[in-house]
Protein backbone atom coordinates (compact mmCIF):
# COMPACT_ATOMS: atom_id res chain seq x y z
CA UNK A 1 0.00 0.00 0.00
CA UNK A 2 1.82 3.36 -0.87
CA UNK A 3 0.48 5.95 1.63
CA UNK A 4 1.11 9.62 1.19
CA UNK A 5 4.11 10.62 0.23
CA UNK A 6 6.96 13.16 2.01
CA UNK A 7 8.70 13.47 -1.00
CA UNK A 8 7.93 16.76 -2.75
CA UNK A 9 6.60 17.28 -6.37
CA UNK A 10 10.04 18.79 -6.86
CA UNK A 11 11.41 14.75 -7.29
CA UNK A 12 8.88 13.81 -9.98
CA UNK A 13 9.72 13.31 -13.54
CA UNK A 14 7.19 16.03 -13.90
CA UNK A 15 8.61 18.34 -11.28
CA UNK A 16 8.01 22.19 -11.95
CA UNK A 17 5.57 21.25 -14.63
CA UNK A 18 2.50 23.81 -14.17
CA UNK A 19 -0.80 22.67 -15.04
CA UNK A 20 -4.05 24.31 -15.26
CA UNK A 21 -6.71 21.85 -15.62
CA UNK A 22 -10.26 23.14 -16.49
CA UNK A 23 -11.67 20.33 -17.39
CA UNK A 24 -14.53 18.21 -16.25
CA UNK A 25 -16.18 14.23 -16.22
CA UNK A 26 -13.39 11.63 -17.02
CA UNK A 27 -11.08 12.06 -20.31
CA UNK A 28 -9.22 15.17 -19.32
CA UNK A 29 -9.49 15.14 -15.31
CA UNK A 30 -7.40 11.97 -15.63
CA UNK A 31 -5.02 12.98 -17.84
CA UNK A 32 -4.29 15.73 -15.13
CA UNK A 33 -4.13 12.97 -12.29
CA UNK A 34 -1.65 11.30 -14.49
CA UNK A 35 0.70 14.24 -14.85
CA UNK A 36 0.49 15.07 -10.92
CA UNK A 37 1.03 11.96 -10.05
CA UNK A 38 4.59 12.51 -11.62
CA UNK A 39 5.14 15.28 -10.10
CA UNK A 40 2.92 18.26 -11.89
CA UNK A 41 1.69 21.14 -9.95
CA UNK A 42 -2.03 20.58 -11.12
CA UNK A 43 -4.20 23.49 -10.23
CA UNK A 44 -8.15 21.88 -10.78
CA UNK A 45 -10.46 24.74 -12.17
CA UNK A 46 -13.96 24.13 -11.62
CA UNK A 47 -17.42 26.13 -12.68
CA UNK A 48 -19.26 27.66 -9.11
CA UNK A 49 -21.29 24.47 -9.26
CA UNK A 50 -18.61 22.05 -9.27
CA UNK A 51 -17.43 18.95 -11.70
CA UNK A 52 -20.69 17.15 -12.52
CA UNK A 53 -18.61 13.64 -11.09
CA UNK A 54 -18.65 15.11 -7.35
CA UNK A 55 -22.87 13.75 -7.50
CA UNK A 56 -22.22 10.71 -9.39
CA UNK A 57 -22.93 8.16 -6.39
CA UNK A 58 -23.60 6.82 -4.56
CA UNK A 59 -21.32 5.78 -2.97
CA UNK A 60 -20.44 8.99 -1.34
CA UNK A 61 -17.70 10.14 1.24
CA UNK A 62 -18.51 13.82 2.90
CA UNK A 63 -20.93 14.96 0.20
CA UNK A 64 -18.42 13.72 -2.85
CA UNK A 65 -19.12 10.73 -5.02
CA UNK A 66 -16.49 7.79 -5.68
CA UNK A 67 -16.03 8.61 -9.01
CA UNK A 68 -14.88 11.96 -8.54
CA UNK A 69 -12.36 10.67 -5.72
CA UNK A 70 -11.05 8.46 -8.41
CA UNK A 71 -9.83 10.85 -10.67
CA UNK A 72 -8.72 14.42 -9.07
CA UNK A 73 -6.01 13.56 -6.65
CA UNK A 74 -2.87 15.51 -6.42
CA UNK A 75 -4.65 18.79 -7.63
CA UNK A 76 -4.87 22.00 -5.59
CA UNK A 77 -8.75 22.99 -6.48
CA UNK A 78 -10.87 26.50 -7.07
CA UNK A 79 -13.95 27.66 -8.87
CA UNK A 80 -14.42 30.13 -11.44
CA UNK A 81 -17.16 31.30 -13.44
CA UNK A 82 -15.50 31.52 -16.86
CA UNK A 83 -18.74 33.44 -18.07
CA UNK A 84 -17.91 36.21 -15.97
CA UNK A 85 -14.88 38.82 -17.12
CA UNK A 86 -13.34 38.25 -13.35
CA UNK A 87 -13.57 34.30 -13.99
CA UNK A 88 -11.48 34.80 -16.84
CA UNK A 89 -9.03 37.25 -15.63
CA UNK A 90 -8.00 35.10 -12.59
CA UNK A 91 -7.64 32.21 -15.43
CA UNK A 92 -5.40 34.31 -17.57
CA UNK A 93 -3.38 35.16 -14.12
CA UNK A 94 -3.04 31.16 -13.24
CA UNK A 95 -1.68 30.35 -17.41
CA UNK A 96 1.05 33.80 -16.72
CA UNK A 97 3.15 30.58 -15.39
CA UNK A 98 1.56 27.44 -16.48
CA UNK A 99 3.25 25.07 -19.01
CA UNK A 100 -0.17 23.28 -20.04
CA UNK A 101 -4.06 24.10 -20.35
CA UNK A 102 -6.43 20.94 -20.69
CA UNK A 103 -9.64 21.53 -21.54
CA UNK A 104 -12.94 20.00 -22.79
CA UNK A 105 -15.84 22.69 -22.98
CA UNK A 106 -17.89 22.12 -25.85
CA UNK A 107 -16.86 23.29 -29.42
CA UNK A 108 -17.12 26.72 -29.56
CA UNK A 109 -17.63 27.89 -25.89
CA UNK A 110 -13.68 28.76 -25.26
CA UNK A 111 -13.78 30.58 -28.42
CA UNK A 112 -16.98 32.43 -27.38
CA UNK A 113 -15.22 33.79 -24.12
CA UNK A 114 -12.34 35.35 -26.45
CA UNK A 115 -10.22 31.65 -24.93
CA UNK A 116 -9.23 29.93 -27.82
CA UNK A 117 -6.00 28.21 -28.58
CA UNK A 118 -5.47 30.60 -31.41
CA UNK A 119 -5.92 33.63 -28.94
CA UNK A 120 -3.84 32.21 -25.87
CA UNK A 121 -0.79 30.99 -28.11
CA UNK A 122 -0.39 34.80 -29.10
CA UNK A 123 -0.37 35.24 -25.07
CA UNK A 124 1.48 32.86 -23.87
CA UNK A 125 3.59 31.23 -26.67
CA UNK A 126 4.77 28.35 -24.90
CA UNK A 127 1.67 27.25 -23.46
CA UNK A 128 0.98 23.78 -24.74
CA UNK A 129 -2.90 24.18 -25.12
CA UNK A 130 -5.02 20.57 -25.08
CA UNK A 131 -8.23 19.88 -25.75
CA UNK A 132 -10.46 16.70 -24.65
CA UNK A 133 -13.44 16.20 -26.66
CA UNK A 134 -16.41 13.90 -27.96
CA UNK A 135 -15.53 14.02 -31.81
CA UNK A 136 -13.44 17.21 -32.29
CA UNK A 137 -14.32 20.72 -33.97
CA UNK A 138 -15.15 19.64 -37.73
CA UNK A 139 -16.86 16.97 -39.75
CA UNK A 140 -19.31 14.92 -39.98
CA UNK A 141 -19.60 14.72 -36.20
CA UNK A 142 -17.73 17.39 -35.14
CA UNK A 143 -18.99 19.19 -32.33
CA UNK A 144 -21.17 16.80 -30.81
CA UNK A 145 -20.90 15.94 -26.92
CA UNK A 146 -19.07 12.45 -26.03
CA UNK A 147 -19.63 10.06 -23.82
CA UNK A 148 -17.99 7.07 -23.27
CA UNK A 149 -20.29 5.03 -23.96
CA UNK A 150 -21.74 6.85 -27.54
CA UNK A 151 -17.95 6.72 -28.66
CA UNK A 152 -17.96 2.90 -27.64
CA UNK A 153 -21.11 2.22 -29.64
CA UNK A 154 -19.57 4.66 -32.59
CA UNK A 155 -16.51 3.38 -32.50
CA UNK A 156 -17.34 -0.86 -33.32
CA UNK A 157 -15.96 -1.51 -29.80
CA UNK A 158 -19.43 -2.80 -29.33
CA UNK A 159 -20.25 -4.32 -32.05
CA UNK A 160 -17.38 -7.37 -30.93
CA UNK A 161 -18.03 -7.04 -27.43
CA UNK A 162 -20.97 -9.95 -26.24
CA UNK A 163 -22.03 -13.66 -26.35
CA UNK A 164 -22.01 -15.07 -29.75
CA UNK A 165 -25.78 -14.80 -31.15
CA UNK A 166 -26.63 -12.34 -28.49
CA UNK A 167 -26.33 -8.69 -27.93
CA UNK A 168 -23.70 -6.09 -28.06
CA UNK A 169 -22.74 -4.70 -25.14
CA UNK A 170 -20.82 -2.23 -23.62
CA UNK A 171 -17.43 -2.60 -21.66
CA UNK A 172 -17.66 -2.26 -18.17
CA UNK A 173 -15.53 -0.14 -17.95
CA UNK A 174 -15.16 3.82 -19.49
CA UNK A 175 -12.52 2.02 -21.34
CA UNK A 176 -12.42 4.98 -24.64
CA UNK A 177 -12.63 7.77 -21.76
CA UNK A 178 -9.63 6.57 -19.86
CA UNK A 179 -7.64 5.78 -22.76
CA UNK A 180 -8.70 9.03 -23.99
CA UNK A 181 -7.23 10.85 -21.42
CA UNK A 182 -4.22 8.56 -21.42
CA UNK A 183 -3.25 9.72 -25.04
CA UNK A 184 -3.82 13.39 -23.60
CA UNK A 185 -1.26 12.59 -21.46
CA UNK A 186 0.89 11.36 -24.09
CA UNK A 187 0.05 14.24 -26.21
CA UNK A 188 1.17 16.62 -24.24
CA UNK A 189 4.75 15.09 -23.49
CA UNK A 190 5.40 15.14 -27.12
CA UNK A 191 4.63 18.54 -27.16
CA UNK A 192 6.09 19.51 -24.31
CA UNK A 193 9.55 17.63 -25.86
CA UNK A 194 9.08 19.31 -29.15
CA UNK A 195 9.10 22.84 -27.26
CA UNK A 196 12.14 22.39 -25.98
CA UNK A 197 14.01 22.17 -29.35
CA UNK A 198 11.28 25.03 -31.19
CA UNK A 199 10.30 26.83 -28.01
CA UNK A 200 6.76 26.90 -28.80
CA UNK A 201 4.22 25.17 -27.35
CA UNK A 202 1.19 23.54 -29.74
CA UNK A 203 -2.44 22.52 -29.75
CA UNK A 204 -3.05 19.12 -28.62
CA UNK A 205 -6.36 17.01 -29.29
CA UNK A 206 -7.47 14.15 -28.19
CA UNK A 207 -11.13 12.87 -29.06
CA UNK A 208 -13.29 9.54 -27.69
CA UNK A 209 -14.23 9.29 -31.08
CA UNK A 210 -10.14 8.53 -32.04
CA UNK A 211 -9.43 6.68 -29.19
CA UNK A 212 -12.36 4.15 -29.67
CA UNK A 213 -11.20 3.63 -33.24
CA UNK A 214 -7.60 3.26 -32.36
CA UNK A 215 -8.63 0.31 -29.85
CA UNK A 216 -10.33 -1.70 -32.86
CA UNK A 217 -7.17 -4.41 -32.98
CA UNK A 218 -7.20 -6.97 -34.32
CA UNK A 219 -10.70 -6.67 -35.82
CA UNK A 220 -9.85 -3.50 -37.89
CA UNK A 221 -6.31 -5.57 -39.48
CA UNK A 222 -8.54 -8.67 -40.19
CA UNK A 223 -11.26 -6.78 -41.80
CA UNK A 224 -8.34 -4.64 -44.15
CA UNK A 225 -7.34 -8.56 -45.11
CA UNK A 226 -10.91 -9.70 -45.64
CA UNK A 227 -13.88 -7.58 -45.68
CA UNK A 228 -15.31 -9.61 -43.25
CA UNK A 229 -17.68 -7.96 -40.59
CA UNK A 230 -16.22 -9.02 -36.96
CA UNK A 231 -19.24 -11.13 -34.99
CA UNK A 232 -19.76 -11.38 -31.50
CA UNK A 233 -17.74 -14.11 -29.77
CA UNK A 234 -17.98 -13.89 -26.19
CA UNK A 235 -14.81 -14.15 -24.16
CA UNK A 236 -12.99 -16.13 -27.02
CA UNK A 237 -10.16 -14.31 -29.46
CA UNK A 238 -11.20 -13.50 -33.27
CA UNK A 239 -7.76 -14.68 -34.30
CA UNK A 240 -6.50 -17.90 -31.55
CA UNK A 241 -7.53 -20.78 -29.80
CA UNK A 242 -7.77 -21.70 -27.20
CA UNK A 243 -8.05 -18.00 -25.88
CA UNK A 244 -11.27 -18.19 -23.79
CA UNK A 245 -12.83 -18.78 -20.77
CA UNK A 246 -13.64 -22.30 -19.25
CA UNK A 247 -15.49 -23.86 -16.26
CA UNK A 248 -13.43 -25.79 -13.74
CA UNK A 249 -14.83 -27.79 -10.62
CA UNK A 250 -14.41 -24.96 -8.52
CA UNK A 251 -13.85 -21.04 -9.91
CA UNK A 252 -13.90 -19.65 -13.66
CA UNK A 253 -10.41 -19.68 -15.36
CA UNK A 254 -9.31 -17.88 -18.63
CA UNK A 255 -6.69 -19.60 -20.80
CA UNK A 256 -4.65 -17.45 -22.80
CA UNK A 257 -2.75 -19.89 -24.90
CA UNK A 258 -0.91 -17.54 -27.91
CA UNK A 259 1.36 -20.58 -29.25
CA UNK A 260 2.33 -24.08 -30.24
CA UNK A 261 4.85 -24.50 -27.24
CA UNK A 262 2.13 -22.46 -24.68
CA UNK A 263 -0.26 -25.42 -26.18
CA UNK A 264 1.91 -28.38 -25.75
CA UNK A 265 2.71 -27.67 -22.19
CA UNK A 266 -1.10 -27.02 -21.00
CA UNK A 267 -1.84 -30.42 -23.30
CA UNK A 268 0.71 -32.49 -21.38
CA UNK A 269 0.22 -30.97 -17.96
CA UNK A 270 -3.63 -31.81 -18.79
CA UNK A 271 -2.80 -35.27 -19.49
CA UNK A 272 -3.70 -35.44 -23.17
CA UNK A 273 -2.28 -35.56 -26.34
CA UNK A 274 -4.53 -32.66 -27.78
CA UNK A 275 -0.79 -31.71 -28.96
CA UNK A 276 -0.29 -33.97 -31.24
CA UNK A 277 -4.08 -34.12 -32.97
CA UNK A 278 -3.31 -32.68 -36.31
CA UNK A 279 -6.51 -30.53 -35.96
CA UNK A 280 -4.60 -28.87 -32.86
CA UNK A 281 -0.84 -29.06 -34.27
CA UNK A 282 -0.82 -25.74 -35.57
CA UNK A 283 -2.20 -21.94 -34.82
CA UNK A 284 -4.78 -22.07 -37.42
CA UNK A 285 -5.91 -25.18 -36.80
CA UNK A 286 -6.96 -25.03 -33.21
CA UNK A 287 -8.73 -22.03 -34.20
CA UNK A 288 -10.54 -23.47 -37.05
CA UNK A 289 -11.32 -26.42 -34.94
CA UNK A 290 -11.97 -24.77 -31.81
CA UNK A 291 -15.51 -26.32 -31.42
CA UNK A 292 -14.06 -29.86 -31.08
CA UNK A 293 -11.17 -28.42 -29.02
CA UNK A 294 -13.60 -26.81 -26.29
CA UNK A 295 -15.28 -29.60 -25.76
CA UNK A 296 -12.46 -31.50 -25.00
CA UNK A 297 -10.98 -28.71 -22.82
CA UNK A 298 -14.33 -28.57 -20.77
CA UNK A 299 -14.72 -32.07 -20.61
CA UNK A 300 -10.99 -32.09 -18.78
CA UNK A 301 -11.38 -29.19 -17.12
CA UNK A 302 -14.53 -30.07 -15.55
CA UNK A 303 -12.89 -32.08 -12.54
CA UNK A 304 -10.13 -29.75 -11.87
CA UNK A 305 -9.62 -26.87 -9.15
CA UNK A 306 -9.52 -23.57 -11.54
CA UNK A 307 -7.49 -21.32 -8.89
CA UNK A 308 -5.01 -24.34 -8.38
CA UNK A 309 -5.04 -25.25 -12.18
CA UNK A 310 -4.28 -21.53 -13.25
CA UNK A 311 -1.77 -21.13 -10.87
CA UNK A 312 0.53 -24.26 -11.76
CA UNK A 313 -0.08 -23.24 -15.71
CA UNK A 314 1.55 -19.86 -14.90
CA UNK A 315 4.20 -21.31 -13.00
CA UNK A 316 5.25 -23.45 -16.58
CA UNK A 317 4.73 -21.02 -18.62
CA UNK A 318 0.95 -21.00 -19.86
CA UNK A 319 -0.83 -17.75 -19.55
CA UNK A 320 -3.97 -18.55 -17.70
CA UNK A 321 -5.70 -17.02 -14.73
CA UNK A 322 -8.99 -17.17 -11.88
CA UNK A 323 -11.30 -14.55 -13.31
CA UNK A 324 -11.71 -12.14 -10.35
CA UNK A 325 -13.80 -9.38 -8.77
CA UNK A 326 -13.23 -6.59 -8.76
CA UNK A 327 -12.79 -6.07 -4.66
CA UNK A 328 -10.82 -9.95 -4.97
CA UNK A 329 -8.50 -8.07 -7.54
CA UNK A 330 -7.73 -4.98 -5.04
CA UNK A 331 -6.78 -7.44 -2.53
CA UNK A 332 -4.97 -9.32 -4.18
CA UNK A 333 -1.52 -9.51 -2.55
CA UNK A 334 -0.09 -8.74 -6.25
CA UNK A 335 -1.85 -5.37 -6.37
CA UNK A 336 -0.20 -4.15 -3.19
CA UNK A 337 2.86 -5.32 -4.38
CA UNK A 338 2.84 -3.58 -7.41
CA UNK A 339 1.69 -0.14 -5.65
CA UNK A 340 -1.57 0.15 -7.21
CA UNK A 341 -3.24 1.22 -3.69
CA UNK A 342 -3.21 4.32 -2.52
CA UNK A 343 -4.02 5.99 0.76
CA UNK A 344 -3.35 9.52 1.44
CA UNK A 345 -5.47 10.23 4.96
CA UNK A 346 -8.57 8.56 4.97
CA UNK A 347 -8.56 8.37 0.59
CA UNK A 348 -8.20 5.12 -1.24
CA UNK A 349 -6.97 4.93 -4.65
CA UNK A 350 -5.57 3.10 -6.93
CA UNK A 351 -2.19 4.12 -7.86
CA UNK A 352 -0.18 5.07 -11.36
CA UNK A 353 0.49 2.37 -13.56
CA UNK A 354 3.46 4.69 -14.89
CA UNK A 355 6.72 2.82 -13.03
CA UNK A 356 9.68 5.01 -13.45
CA UNK A 357 13.06 4.08 -11.33
CA UNK A 358 14.57 6.91 -10.19
CA UNK A 359 11.47 9.39 -10.17
CA UNK A 360 8.44 7.03 -9.21
CA UNK A 361 4.91 8.72 -8.82
CA UNK A 362 4.19 10.28 -5.50
CA UNK A 363 1.01 10.40 -3.79
CA UNK A 364 1.04 14.11 -1.85
CA UNK A 365 -3.07 15.37 -2.15
CA UNK A 366 -5.87 13.95 -1.69
CA UNK A 367 -8.75 15.20 -4.44
CA UNK A 368 -10.30 18.90 -3.24
CA UNK A 369 -12.70 18.72 -0.55
CA UNK A 370 -16.13 19.45 -1.67
CA UNK A 371 -16.34 23.41 -0.70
Amino acid sequence: MNTASDTSAKTGALAGLRVVDISRILGGPYCGQILGDHGADVIKVEPPQGDDTREWGPPFKEGVAGYYLGLNRNKTGMRLDFSTQAGRDVLMGLLEGADVLIENFKTGTMEKWGMSYEALSQRFPRLVYCRVSGFGADGPLGGLAGYDAAAQALGGIMSVNGEAGGSPLRVGLPVVDMVTGLNAALGIMMALHERESSGHGQFVESTLYDSAVSLLHPHAANWFLNSKRPVLTGNAHPNIYPYDAFPSATVPIFMAVGNDRQFALMSKHLGTTWHEDERFTSAGGRSTNRADLRALMEAALASHDGAKLAEDLMQIGVPCAPILSVDQTLQHPHTAHRGMLVEIGDYRGIGSPIKLGRTPATYRKAPPAKN
